[in-house]
Order: C-alpha cells, then structure tokens, then sequence
C-alpha cells in the first residue's frame, strides 16, 4: 500500500482509516501487507501494528504541495527497494488516490511493476463538483489523469464516483472497479448518557441535536446546512447543531450564523479528537450530511454503527447506499430541503430509532472491513 495518511502515521482525513482498515483485513487473512506513507512526530521508520508492516518515510517537506509530494514520493520508492530486498519480491502495488502516483509510475518504469490505484475522491470532487482555474487544480487533476492512465486497475469507492472518472478523464468502463469502504461497527457503539454529554456544550438534556462531522469546505456543504437552520428552528425552536471540524470556510460560516441570528443555536467546536467525536455522535439525534459531493461518504457508516438516524444529499456514494426513508431521508442540494428534511424526522422519536436501526443492519451486513478486503482480493486476481 502507498498512501500519504494512514491512523498509524500522519493522519489528515478519511483516507487514514479506509488504508489502514483494508490493510489489516488484508492481513487478517493471512497476506504479508506493507504500507508506505509519511512518518509523524515520535514514530519508527519500520514498526508491525496489528500485522501490518509500516514503512514511514522522512523527506524535506519544503515547497508546495506538488513539490512536497515529489519528495514524498521519491522517499517512497527509495524505503520500497530497501523494503524488496529486505522482505522479497512483491506481488501487489496498491496506491491510494493522487499524491502517490509518481511513486508508483517510478517503481513500474523502472522495476516493471503493475499497479492498482484507488481513488477516494478527485480534485473536481473535492472542489465541490465545480472546475477550478487556479494552478493547484490543474497540476492535481492532470495527475489524476496520468495515474488513470498508467494504472493497470482502477478502484472507485461508488458507481457515481466511477462515472466521474470515466467522465472526467476518460477511462474505459473495463478499468475500473467499485469497491466500497467498510466500517468497524463496534468501534462506533458506545453507551452513554445523552443529557450529560449535551450539557457539556451548553445543550439542554432534551434538546433535539443535530451533528455535522467533517471538515468545513465547500465539497462538505457545512454552509447548506447553516442556511437550513432558521428554517428548522421555525418547525422546533429548541433544536440545537454542533459543527465538528476545521477548514477554511469556519470564519465565514461563524458569521453568517451571527447574520442569521443562530448563534445561540449552533456550537462550532473545531478539530475534535475521536473519542469526544464518538461521545457526540451516540449523543446526537440526528446525523446530517450536506455534502455537495461525496463519492462514498464514511461517515454515513459511522452514523450507522452507533444507530443515528441521517439526512444526507441525493449525491454520490450517499445516494447509492441510502434507502431513502428506510436507511435515511435523502435531501437535495438547497437549504430548504435540508430543513425538510430534518423537520420531516425531527418530532418522530420511534422514526428516529427506526432509521438508525436499519443503517445499523445494512452496515452489518454490506460494510465490514472483511467484505471490503474481500472484493479488493478479486480486483488483484482478475486478468
């Protein structure tokens, strides 16, 4: 495996888990598995974590971004072949989305190897499913499509997010792939006392509380869900909302709640660590996801994992995963049916409990991490 993040080495997203998930999965079944990814403060060069070797690579990190990850890459390749000598020839390259493409195009010019690339998301995708003019969205799209191009297989996490790719950068239907993410459910379960955990953020016991989790850009759509407010608290004047996560847009959208007049309603509390998000998310009523694009949507199966009934976009991995009023309540992209949406389950307490209910049984049933590692060993053996 070669991914910039991993939950074992720098973590920035969602990418982390899904890597390291499959990863362990993999070595669950009894494959001898090496991930190749930064090194964080603190932490060895090569260290065995629950059956997965961990080569951490050091580099300059100078430069911009499409520099810093040239120099990623190039670290990657060189601990690789210290890596082939040491361990033996490998059977499998797998890279995870545009950062390590260079490192694995290097590898399969000059050793040979074929390769299988996952994508997570694209640059289109992340800006929101709108094209950018700046130079960053150029330089990574083209990269995106190069990496189409060389890789031998393609995997998507959703059918859309396979359109996408086909769409954006013409690949051939043959090449890819759709294997979806997983999910540990019971790293999500947790019991608690709703009341206590809400009065900790100043939210009355009985408050209906309505959660965002992620990072606070355009792709995520926190700014639907802050438009979307005042028409909830409209239909249900005591509804309370924590928006957890970081990002650019966090400014902005502190003060088109002061515009709005919803402060008192929405508590902002920034990067928070897992346990406190674990704590929230079994606390909550309702888990919204407004995201304008999401190819899979991960945290969809962490909402389900602890039972929380969801109101989420008609996009994406979202769309395809979501039956909508049985699984969740599927929205379009306007505040107004966000607000819908939310209202539409917001008095209904046995409909809450029935949609969570419900996530929980499909993500037990389509969403482990042992059926993801699964379909990905029949992408490695197709011809």
């Amino acid at each position: 495996m070669f991914s910039w993040e991993s939950m074992h080495s720098v973590r920035t997203g969602g990418l982390a888990r899904s890597v390291t998930e499959v990863s362990e999965a993999l070595a669950r079944k009894g494959h001898d598995v090496h991930i190749f990814t930064r090194i964080g403060e603190n932490q060895f060069e090569l260290e065995e974590i629950n059956g997965v070797n961990y080569h951490r690579c050091s580099f300059d990190p100078g430069g911009n971004i499409m520099e810093y990850c040239e120099n990623m890459g190039n670290s990657m390749v060189e601990k690789f072949y210290i890596s082939e000598r040491i361990f033996g020839k490998f059977d499998v390259l797998h890279g995870h989305d545009w950062h390590v493409i260079n490192a694995l195009n290097r590898i399969k010019t000059e050793k040979g190897y074929p390769f299988v690339l996952t994508f997570h998301s694209t640059e289109y995708g992340r800006n929101g499913s709108e094209f950018g003019d700046w130079w960053e969205f150029r330089e990574i799209s083209g990269r995106e499509w190069y990496g189409c191009y060389i890789a031998d297989k393609v995997i998507t996490v959703s059918h859309t997010m396979k359109d996408e790719l086909m769409w954006l950068y013409n690949v051939p239907d043959w090449k890819i792939h759709v294997v979806p993410n997983g999910i540990k459910i019971k790293d999500y379960e947790r019991k608690v006392d709703a009341g206590k955990i809400k009065e900790r953020y100043g939210i009355h016991p009985l408050a209906p509380t309505i959660l965002f989790i992620g990072r606070l850009v355009m792709q995520k759509g926190p700014d639907l869900l802050i438009e979307a407010i005042p028409g909830i608290l409209g239909h249900r004047w005591d509804a309370k909302f924590i928006i957890a996560g970081d990002g650019g847009m966090r400014g902005s959208l502190e003060h088109r709640a002061w515009q709005l007049g919803i402060s008192h309603a929405v508590r902002f509390l920034g990067y928070i660590p897992d346990d406190e998000y674990k704590d929230i998310l079994n606390a909550c009523d309702i888990v919204c996801i407004p995201s304008r694009n999401e190819p899979f949507g991960i945290v969809l199966l962490e909402a389900w994992s602890a039972g929380k009934a969801v109101v989420a976009a008609d996009v994406g991995g979202l769309k395809e995963n979501i039956e909508n009023f049985i699984t969740g309540i599927k929205v379009h992209l306007y505040p107004e049916s966000i607000a819908w949406g939310i209202n539409y389950i917001i008095n209904d307490s046995k409909g809450v409990i029935s949609l969570g209910r419900n996530g929980k049984r499909m993500a037990k049933k389509l969403f482990t991490w042992d059926v993801v590692a699964r379909s990905v060993l029949r992408v490695y053996r197709m011809k």
